[in-house]
């Protein structure tokens, strides 16, 4: 798709937060809509507005308004009406209660994460109640509520959960190609003597593909090597996106989707005993959680196997069961992410202050002076071995898109356009995950803003690297062990 595309709205815009996304998302509005920006609210609980001057030249307004349990349904009630959209933003207003009220009232709605009145943070909150399982299951029994008919509300649409979920697709896509082509060019009887992996490729049946190609793990691998020219300091925490929200993530319990070709549970794994039961959670941070993962630009990499919903939805979403529901195909799904240097610092000096939070927090934008962020999926197992998609955004690529603005954030507003174009285009779809968007679709509208999209095949295992433990022998790289999740868990 042409980076100039634009879409017609006539309708209102309410606009949560204005924090590093929200800023980064604003002349992206401005960019491809065709509306009246005095229709455009931007409300937030602290006077921000700076960074938000474009939108404002373009007569948007500005609010400084907390919203809260109580007065919710007043403010959205004095903000939208029916046909109207609201984006959300914040990371402290609940997911589903805005959710319920836009679905009754004819309002569109949209967010790049599930979130609720009470920090997850709070002493009284268990593990198990904040895992994206139990907010999945709350969602979902919120969705049987729901008319499918009703307005388009997007959930969990930033970068991950969101993005990598249409690059999960393109993924397997590409894989089965590659698989078929390998199959073409060996003389004799073809492998695929039954045909399924062509009929599931042209069925666009994503979990047939996953599980007829031999796809047994996915990580979303990340690695962010942005650095600015300010040291981060003792007592602050730098990050090149939300702090609050990296607190809130690296804090909640590690969590992952359960793969049916795994043999054993992790080191402190609990099951759920509800529900699809597609995921477990290990009864540990996931920032003191890491894992073996790869990224094209670097190579190997260890990443912390931080909570995300997309581990959830992409599980789910390629779980394949037989006539009496019990699942027969499902592979493992883990985030794999190193943050930035500055932010690594800043989370072990957290860790090691009884995960008291520091006085000072700092977003980085315009003192970065090098580096991008690399976001993808590996798919591994499968007759390519693994295959890696994704997006690779350079700093000076995203500013050269978007001024002002760094990688991480640009890489979160561009796949929320991308969910709000399909939203304006689509609108009475009722509840939607990103998996059950086009992925296509959304990311034509999306990569304008990405920077590099590279898919290609790698042959990384997690026996690649030595072994951190000493006089210990070579592994054997067993082609019926490799894949299990305990080889990618560093103990």
């Amino acid at each position: 798709m042409r980076a100039d595309w634009r879409v017609e709205f006539t309708g209102r815009i309410l606009l949560l937060g204005c924090g590093a996304v929200s800023r980064c998302l604003q002349p992206l509005l401005l960019r491809h809509l065709t509306m009246d920006f005095r229709e455009l609210t931007i409300m937030d609980r602290v006077d921000s507005r700076t960074g938000a001057e474009p939108a404002l030249a373009r007569g948007a307004r500005f609010v400084r308004h907390r919203l809260t349990r109580q007065n919710y349904p007043h403010t959205l009630a004095r903000e939208l009406g029916p046909g109207d959209v609201l984006i959300n933003l914040t990371w402290d207003v609940d997911s589903r209660d805005l959710l319920w009220w836009c679905h009754r009232n004819g309002v569109r709605y949209l967010d790049t994460s599930l979130e609720t009145w009470v920090s997850d943070g709070d002493s009284t909150t268990s593990a198990a109640d904040r895992t994206t399982y139990r907010r999945h299951g709350k969602l979902n029994e919120l969705a049987a509520r729901l008319d499918p008919t009703g307005p388009t509300a997007v959930v969990e649409h930033g970068a991950n959960p969101g993005l990598v979920s249409h690059l999960t697709k393109r993924a397997l896509h590409d894989v089965a190609t590659a698989v078929l082509a390998d199959r073409n060019a060996v003389s004799g009887p073809a492998v695929d003597d039954d045909g399924a992996l062509e009929s599931a490729l042209a069925d666009g049946d994503h979990a047939r593909i996953a599980m007829t190609t031999g796809t047994r793990a996915i990580h979303i691998s990340e690695r962010d090597t942005q650095r600015g020219e300010v040291p981060k300091e003792v007592d602050e925490f730098v990050n090149t996106w939300s702090v609050k929200g990296f607190y809130e993530e690296a804090t909640a319990p590690a969590e992952l989707g359960w793969g049916t070709h795994e043999r054993e549970l992790p080191p402190l794994a609990v099951t759920h005993e509800t529900g699809p039961r597609n995921q477990i959670y290990l009864a540990r941070t996931g920032m003191s959680t890491w894992v073996r993962s790869w990224v094209p630009s670097t190579g190997p990499m260890l990443g912390m196997m931080i909570s995300h919903g997309e581990t959830y939805t992409i599980s789910d979403g390629l779980t394949v069961r037989d006539p009496s529901g019990l699942p027969t195909y499902r592979p493992t799904v883990h985030f794999a992410y190193l943050p930035s240097d500055a932010a690594l610092a800043s989370l072990h000096e957290f860790r090691m202050r009884g995960y008291r939070t520091q006085s000072r927090q700092r977003i980085v934008d315009d003192e970065i002076v090098a580096g991008s962020d690399e976001l993808g999926v590996l798919l591994l197992g499968h007759g390519r071995n693994g295959w890696w998609t994704g997006t690779s955004l350079d700093i000076h690529q995203a500013r050269s898109l978007v001024p002002g603005q760094n990688a991480t954030t640009l890489q979160v507003a561009a796949s929320a356009l991308g969910a709000l174009r399909w939203m304006l285009l689509h609108p009475n779809r009722g509840l939607c995950v990103p998996d059950e968007l086009d992925h296509e679709e959304v990311l034509a509208a999306a990569e304008p803003y990405l920077g590099e999209c590279p898919s290609v095949p790698t042959d990384w295992t997690p026996f690649d690297g030595a072994d951190d433990r000493l006089d210990v022998p070579v592994r054997s790289s067993d082609e019926d062990d490799l894949w299990q999740f305990g080889n990618v868990l560093v103990r």
